[in-house]
């Protein structure tokens, strides 16, 4: 098997480069490589976890996305990579009594690494046994289903409640604590009768930095914290996380009851990615240029989390949706460029921060936009962060879907299903 540019992971990035040089050069010439069959826009996650999501309606099929964008499909993971011979070895698909796909090597012309990241533990006792981390929709779903099974146990034993603590005051810990709010209010109403949601449902979301959403302005900083205590989210700053075992969290000298824990305190590059024979920085990213090229190999680029991409400034741009998006459009430019026998791009990737909003369930959301002039920025939230909301997952769509068609009715799929304003953008 042969491709002359094989993407490795359908994410944000990876599959906006499959579908849109997919549509201009076609399956002979373009091929993804994922270990798994769907593809879900991951800020979604923590709505699925929390159960106001279902993961079946906003999932998207790559064979699917692949028949209609003119990209071909390799379902399976990367597993091995002999960069000299520029060949790639895709994983056995196995079930539980057969071998469904045999393990398959494919060369390629030019190779696209974007397979995301995973959770950093930091080396604290017990995060990776007790805790689920929102990488996949099969974390977000196995939280869900806990969650229930939780409650449900709960609402049988009288004076009971469920305890449940996110460790990590970024974006991912916060929307989560709100729409959890939201959600336990929702079970509440449907089925369960001797809950309560803010006595019952108990939320607790720590944060090591003096501050949560430490990355974002004070002032937005400040708005969120006062959204989850309105929402009855106790907030613990400037704690440190030491040990996790199967009913609580220890912070210092304080242990937290909890019997489900989050795991949303920092992340890593996939550690199989040390294994490829590839030069990686100190979190296990691949070390790539200006141009998104690893580092002593021209022909192998690496995008999104998985990739170390310092700016003019030498910091690294940040691991969000918004750089993946970018790094994809600037990496089409340069395989159209090639492809057309026109000389490479004469600037090197920089990324552009347009700003972050950050989800509060279904009624509110805060953030700030980036102003064309560096160091301007506005404080927004409400409807008018939704609507931004709604444009900005609708250019996701557009971008994979590929006609504006396509993106009017994911607007209205979008709209039928949240009945209430959410906002959320990374």
């Amino acid at each position: 098997m042969q491709s002359k540019f094989i993407i490795v992971g359908g994410g944000a990035g990876g599959l906006e480069l499959a579908c849109k040089l997919g549509r201009k050069l076609g399956p002979e010439a373009v091929m993804l490589v994922d270990s798994r069959l769907f593809h879900i826009w991951k800020p979604s996650l923590h709505e699925v976890a929390a159960g106001t999501l279902d993961v079946h309606q906003e999932g998207l099929s790559y064979q699917m996305l692949a028949h209609d964008n003119g990209f071909t499909f390799v379902y399976g993971p990367l597993t091995a990579l002999d960069a000299q011979q520029r060949l790639l070895t895709v994983g056995a698909i196995l079930s539980e009594h057969e071998e469904i796909l045999p393990e398959r090597q494919i060369r390629f012309d030019k190779l696209v690494i974007a397979v995301g990241s995973t959770s950093n533990y930091f080396g604290v006792p017990g995060a990776a046994e007790h805790t689920i981390s929102l990488n996949a929709t099969e974390d977000a779903e196995r939280f869900r289903l806990t969650l229930l099974k939780l409650l449900t146990l709960a609402e049988l034993k009288q004076d009971a409640g469920v305890d449940v603590v996110i460790i990590g005051g970024g974006a991912t810990g916060v929307e989560l604590a709100a729409e959890l709010r939201e959600a336990s209010g929702v079970y509440a109403a449907y089925g369960f009768r001797r809950l309560k949601a803010e006595r019952d449902v108990r939320i607790t979301l720590l944060e090591g930095a003096p501050r949560i959403l430490a990355p974002l302005p004070e002032k937005v900083s400040d708005a969120a914290l006062k959204l989850l205590r309105e929402r009855a989210v106790t907030v613990v700053t400037a704690t440190r996380v030491t040990a996790i075992d199967e009913r609580s969290v220890t912070a210092g000298d304080t242990v937290y009851p909890a019997q489900i824990v989050v795991w949303a305190a920092g992340i890593k590059a996939p550690d199989f990615l040390k294994t490829l024979g590839l030069p990686t920085v100190k979190l296990g990213q691949l070390d790539v240029d200006g141009t998104l090229a690893i580092k002593g190999f021209d022909y192998i680029y690496a995008l999104g989390d998985c990739a170390a991409c310092a700016g003019p400034d030498g910091k690294l741009v940040p691991p969000r949706a918004q750089a993946a998006h970018q790094q994809a459009d600037y990496l089409l430019e340069t395989f159209l460029r090639e492809h057309k026998g026109k000389p490479p791009q004469n600037k090197p990737y920089e990324y552009r921060d347009y700003g972050s909003l950050v989800s509060f369930g279904q009624t509110t959301s805060v953030g700030s936009l980036m102003g064309s002039l560096k160091g301007l920025s506005w404080f927004v939230d409400g409807f008018v962060a939704r609507m931004m909301y709604v444009s900005l997952h609708l250019m996701h769509h557009q971008a994979v879907l590929g006609t504006v068609r396509t993106g009017v009715l994911a607007l209205a799929r979008f709209l039928i299903k949240r009945t209430t304003p959410l906002v959320k953008l990374h």
